[in-house]
């Protein structure tokens, strides 16, 4: 289990860099400040999981690798931002990679430390969303959680579907797949389509 987690973790952890670099490069950022963006992408829904859980200290803070990889995919977000530019919605393709995967190993993580279901599926919504929240906030743009996507929700059905999985006692690959497929799924039609939840109208009096 402690090798898979840290496997997705990682993966996640590249992809959500990604994603915060590019926002970087975006909004004309030098070097260190792509660096700093993509690190506070990849990790601070993992720490913020972390601290909630009881860790001692956040995985993405106690070891190197974690930094090592968000820089990596910094400086190649930096360097070769025209050809990643070339995938369309860079920005929101690497951010739907990185919700789901964080999304799933988050809630597979608080299981590992034997919180309910309940709280895990909750956890796992928090270790998805934390790091796209934080990127916006830096550069500051309006949280994508808070315009009405399926960002949360989608992050929310891909740790439930794992925490059900779990909970019955399934095989953990087929479970993980059917999680991260379905959270980033869903992300990715709400971006192509347009899905949206439903949003008060307001009126000027």
């Amino acid at each position: 289990m402690d090798t898979f987690l840290l496997t997705f973790d990682l993966i996640g952890t590249f992809v959500f860099a990604l994603s915060g670099a590019t926002l970087g490069v975006r909004n004309r950022l030098d070097l260190f400040g792509v660096l700093v963006l993509s690190f506070a992408a990849a990790t601070s829904g993992g720490i913020a999981r972390d601290l909630l859980i009881g860790a001692s200290l956040p995985v993405a803070l106690a070891n190197w690798y974690y930094l090592a990889v968000s820089c990596l995919a910094g400086l190649a977000t930096f360097y070769r931002h025209v050809e990643i530019d070339r995938l369309r919605n860079p920005v929101q393709l690497f951010d739907a990679g990185g919700l789901a995967l964080f999304a799933v190993t988050g809630a597979l993580k608080a299981l590992d430390f034997g919180l309910a279901p309940v709280s895990a599926t909750l956890l796992g919504m928090l270790s998805g969303i934390g790091g796209g929240i934080a990127r916006d906030v830096l550069v500051a743009r309006t949280p994508v959680i808070f315009q009405a996507d399926l960002y949360a929700v989608a992050a929310l059905s891909g740790a439930a579907a794992v925490v059900v999985g779990h909970g019955l006692g399934l095989p953990l690959v087929p479970v993980v797949v059917v999680g991260v497929g379905l959270c980033f799924g869903l992300r990715y039609m709400a971006i192509r389509h347009g899905w949206r939840l439903p949003v008060a109208e307001h009126r000027e009096s």
